[in-house]
């Protein structure tokens, strides 16, 4: 296809998963309605943000995926037409978890699964006690609609993963996101905090020349030291938005994106002739130090 209707579904969450889950389906739906051939939902959307603590506890959220959830999603899929990017918890083995996205292709067929490569520990973010780094390497996944490359949150601050995804032939890519202001900080360092998220995203669609849509959750969760800033946003391969969501509104949207816009780009901003592959050995090392 050379047009892509993709849905972001930007929602707040509370305790209970069931809640969250018909919540996220609904939401599905009302994407589905407006025409959206690929809805992206935030990133561990059927529970609130239980990374700002660190608490046993919390490993009863997770699941198999393929599993519960993943087969629900799949009869919703096949019912809507619609490719299904779902961010979960995953349980891979006793004591051994990961923070994955699963996507799932409009005949209700699951494609297969990314387990988020970057992983976080700041405070109220606390993701490295309870998330082993992914495995399986970066992922492109063959829907109906487009090739989509799919990262999670953290990884959107590193440049590598997005380039490494797009040399796989990523027509789009989705970042699954929870990411929010501590209540204690100034205006002023809270809108820095964001335009750098978003700048940062949108320097990867124009350093690789594909859209971006980023998904976030919105509002207050747990112990009201973090709000969730919500801003989801689509840009296209030159850094343009498309939408921008607001920062404190639950909101469904379904943005139209051109995939032929990404010769365009390519032909005359030609990053990807230009790369020279024969030098950048250096980038596998931690730091460069001095001889």
């Amino acid at each position: 296809m050379s047009n892509v209707k993709v849905g972001l579904v930007q929602m707040s969450c509370v305790k209970e998963t069931a809640t969250n889950l018909e919540k996220a389906i609904r939401e599905i739906k009302v994407a589905a309605s407006k025409g959206a051939n690929i809805v992206c939902l935030q990133e561990l959307f059927t529970s609130l943000y239980f990374c700002d603590v660190e608490d046993y506890d919390n490993f009863a959220l997770a699941e198999a995926i393929p599993g519960k959830t993943t087969e629900t999603l799949l009869a919703v899929a096949k019912e809507l037409n619609v490719v299904i990017i779902a961010s979960l918890f995953e349980k891979r083995a006793e004591g051994l978890y990961h923070n994955t996205t699963a996507v799932i292709d409009a005949d209700g067929t699951y494609l297969g699964k990314y387990r988020k490569m970057h992983i976080p520990d700041d405070p109220a973010f606390y993701e490295k006690f309870y998330f082993t780094p992914g495995d399986l390497g970066y992922k492109v996944f063959q829907t109906k609609f487009a090739k989509i490359g799919v990262l999670i949150c953290w990884d959107q601050w590193y440049p590598e993963a997005s380039r490494i995804t797009a040399l796989m032939g990523a027509e789009i890519m989705f970042y699954p996101t929870a990411i929010g202001w501590a209540t204690s900080q100034d205006e002023e360092t809270n809108q820095d905090q964001y335009n750098s998220w978003q700048i940062m995203q949108r320097s990867h669609a124009v350093a690789n020349g594909v859209p971006v849509v980023s998904v976030n959750r919105v509002g207050f969760e747990q112990n009201g030291a973090m709000k969730f800033w919500g801003g989801s946003f689509v840009a296209n391969g030159q850094g343009k938005l498309l939408f921008l969501a607001s920062h404190d509104q639950e909101e469904t949207n379904v943005v139209d994106i051109n995939l032929r816009e990404t010769n365009e780009f390519r032909i005359h901003w030609p990053f990807l002739r230009d790369r020279r592959i024969d030098s950048y050995q250096p980038i596998t090392k931690r730091f460069i130090d001095e001889d």
